[in-house]
C-alpha cells in the first residue's frame, strides 16, 4: 500500500547577523578596534572572512594569520572589547530587506521558525527587538551551546526547541561558516548574500540554493518547498 509523503513545510532555522540584520560590517569595524586596541593591525577584508564563527574561533583565526600569541585572559579580553565597540555602532543596524514579511510570512503560514546565532544572549535579544520578533520565537545564542559556528550545536538546539528534525530543515545563513554548521547538522543549507560572501563561496559551502537577501527569499519560498501566497500558481 503507497504511503502518503507528509504535506508539512520545513521548518527554518535562521542565523541572525547579515542574515535577518545588515550588522556584519559593524561587527567588522568592532573587531578591527578591539584588536588595534592591543596593537593588531589587520586589513578589514581579512576580518569580515571570519565573521560568523563564535568569537573565540574568530580571534583565534586572526592571530594565527599575524603569527601573535595571546593568553586565554587577553583573548576574553578582545572579546570584551569587541562588545563594547559594537555596542556604540549597533544603532547603526536595520533589518535586512524582507526580514520582517518574510518573519511574518512564516507566521501567519503556521510555519515554525528560530533564530540560531552566535552572538551572546544580551546583544542578540537588543539586535532581534528591531525585527519585531515576540517572546515565543526560539532564540539560540552563543552562551546557550558548547560550541558554535562552524560547529552544528547553534543549529541543533533551535531545532530541539521547535520540536522538529534538524534533518528535515532548512537553515538560512550568509557566511560558509553558516552553511558548514548547516552541513554537520545534516540540514538543507540556504545562502544569502547580504553579508558579503560570494555565491559561489556559499555554493561551495554547501548551499542548495542563494538569494540576494530575505526579501529574495521571501519571492522564492516554492524553490525550497514552502508555497507562497505572494506567487500564486
Amino acid at each position: 500500500m503507497a504511503t502518503t509523503a507528509s504535506r508539512n513545510p520545513p521548518a527554518f532555522l535562521f542565523d541572525l547577523d547579515g542574515t535577518l540584520v545588515d550588522s556584519v560590517y559593524q561587527h567588522v569595524l568592532a573587531w578591527r578596534e578591539a584588536l588595534e586596541s592591543t596593537g593588531i593591525a589587520l586589513s578589514v577584508w581579512r576580518i569580515h572572512r571570519r565573521i560568523g564563527m563564535s568569537g573565540g574561533l574568530l580571534v583565534n583565526a586572526l592571530l594565527r594569520e599575524t603569527g601573535r600569541a595571546v593568553t586565554i585572559e587577553q583573548a576574553e579580553q578582545l572579546q570584551q572589547t569587541h562588545a563594547a565597540a559594537y555596542a556604540r555602532l549597533a544603532a547603526q543596524v536595520r533589518p535586512l530587506p524582507g526580514a520582517r514579511e518574510l518573519l511574518a510570512f512564516l507566521t501567519e503560514a503556521g510555519i515554525p521558525w528560530a533564530i540560531a546565532t552566535s552572538g551572546k544572549g544580551d546583544y542578540a535579544r537588543e539586535t532581534i527587538r528591531s525585527l519585531g520578533v515576540g517572546p515565543e520565537v526560539p532564540i539560540i545564542t552563543r552562551d546557550q551551546v558548547e560550541r558554535a559556528k562552524p560547529d552544528p550545536d547553534l543549529f541543533l538546539a533551535a531545532a530541539e526547541r521547535l520540536k522538529v528534525d534538524v534533518q528535515t530543515a532548512i537553515v538560512v545563513g550568509d557566511s560558509v561558516w553558516d552553511l558548514l554548521a548547516a552541513q554537520r547538522a545534516r540540514a538543507l543549507g540556504v545562502g544569502l548574500l547580504s553579508g558579503g560572501y560570494g555565491e559561489d563561496e556559499l555554493e561551495r559551502a554547501g548551499a542548495y540554493r542563494v538569494y540576494q537577501d530575505p526579501l529574495d527569499l521571501l519571492r522564492h519560498l516554492d524553490e525550497v518547498g514552502v508555497r507562497n501566497t505572494l506567487n500564486k500558481g
